[in-house]
């Protein structure tokens, strides 16, 4: 017995000196990886993940679907550029919210997304939809860039985490004053009265509001004889247009989104309005795929003057074909080329923090200046509220079945028509 208790103590000292060796090495290797002084090694997110909310369903389900396509694709070339290379080449991932429109529904989408992980949200075209995002994105600290949403008092509550590369409510009014003096200015045609017609949301009022400070602070020479709103879901809008009609004016000024602008053609036509042109201070809905597809002939010659692609940007042109490729539709436009560049602009951000930390992203959105990219205006910066002060608003016109940029002038693919024929003469 006392042989045994020998041998079983002399191996065990020896299975101690083994222990003692072995966590002498693990140690040391995890030294080495956790970061011993001299040695690191980055260990970043595989994933990160942006939380995309955009009306996808319901009134406006043509343009919500068009703005995630763009949300897609950006995501799709980012991760096929190397991900996020300063973590590693993380990938991002979109996870998919839908508004239907509804504030209170694009705030629970944001709300779950969050909760899923989303480091960052992007959105969320709606302006009143926007506003509760942002408010609820402010209120959990996550950084929200606004890829489409026009109104101006959603950054004016001194939000720290919201930024906006879209254009401004008063700046479409500002560049809208300048294109109507420059149709004045150069078809000799006197525009001398106009009607204002918009919808009753958010978007509608506030665009209304600045287009109208703006004609005045620019002394433009047209007196708006009749300034008639009606609401946004309305299906019969004769009483309104009769109203306009009986004002006789020269050119109508809508504000209107896509399913309003369908109501008050077909309105406009009906009543036979006769007008010089229809010019829209930017209008979803008038240079829609679906707008041409319905409305046919009486869909040319509208112009309307929102943020737009730039078709000389070389970029634009390389990204415009993968996004036709991929998705087997038309050109890129507002909805998906500004889509696109809120990722773009979250990704930049990303690789400058190199971290998913609110933070971080917040400080390195402040910092952004991106020069490339596929929109009309100078290079992506931010401003103390979050604004883009470089982000104009360009002229559209329908011009045979197409939407051609027309102003400003170092931009244009063509020339415009103007006075345009009557909509029951197309």
């Amino acid at each position: 017995m006392e042989k045994i208790r020998k041998k079983h103590s002399f191996l065990n000292v020896k299975e101690k000196s083994f222990l003692i060796v072995a966590g002498t090495i693990l140690l040391g290797m995890a030294l080495v990886i956790t970061g011993f002084p001299g040695i690191t090694i980055a260990a970043g997110p595989k994933v990160i993940k942006i939380g995309s909310i955009q009306p996808a369903t319901g009134m406006i389900a043509e343009i919500g679907q068009a703005c995630r396509r763009g949300n897609l694709l950006a995501v799709e070339d980012i991760n096929a550029r190397g991900g996020i290379k300063s973590m590693g080449g993380a990938k991002l991932e979109l996870l998919l919210g839908d508004s239907e429109g509804k504030p209170p529904i694009g705030r629970s989408e944001a709300e779950r997304l969050i909760k899923n992980g989303s480091v960052c949200l992007v959105g969320a075209f709606m302006s009143s939809v926007t506003m509760a995002i942002a408010t609820l994105a402010e209120q959990r600290g996550v950084p929200f860039v606004i890829d489409i949403a026009a109104a101006d008092p959603i950054t004016q509550q001194g939000y720290k985490h919201v930024f906006r590369n879209f254009t401004k409510s008063s700046v479409f009014g500002r560049c809208y004053a300048d294109y109507i003096k420059d149709i004045i200015a150069h078809s000799k045609v006197p525009i001398k009265r106009a009607v204002l017609m918009n919808i009753d949301d958010l978007f509608g009022t506030v665009t209304a509001k600045f287009t109208l400070k703006a004609l005045k602070d620019k002394n433009v020479p047209i007196d708006i004889v009749a300034h008639i709103t009606f609401p946004h879901a309305a299906k019969d809008i004769s009483t309104e247009v009769a109203k306009a009609k009986a004002a006789k004016p020269d050119i109508l000024i809508p504000i209107v989104r896509i399913a309003s602008s369908r109501v008050l053609l077909k309105e406009l036509y009906k009543q036979k309005v006769k007008l010089l042109g229809i010019v829209a201070p930017g209008c979803p809905g008038f240079y829609e795929p679906e707008f041409f597809k319905d409305m046919r002939k009486l869909a040319n010659f509208i112009m309307d003057s929102p943020p737009w692609i730039n078709p000389k940007s070389s970029m634009f042109k390389e990204v415009n074909a993968r996004y036709q490729k991929k998705f087997n539709k038309g050109p890129m436009d507002t909805n998906s080329a500004y889509a696109y560049e809120g990722v773009m602009i979250i990704a930049d951000a990303l690789e400058r923090a190199k971290s998913t930390e609110p933070d971080k992203i917040v400080a390195a959105l402040r910092k952004t200046n991106i020069k490339e990219h596929i929109t009309l205006g100078g290079p992506i910066v931010f401003d103390k509220n979050g604004d883009n002060p470089n982000a104009i608003t360009g002229m559209l016109q329908n011009l045979n079945g197409r939407t051609r940029l027309v102003l400003p002038r170092e931009f244009a693919e063509v020339d415009y028509v103007f006075p345009t024929p009557n909509l029951w003469e197309r």
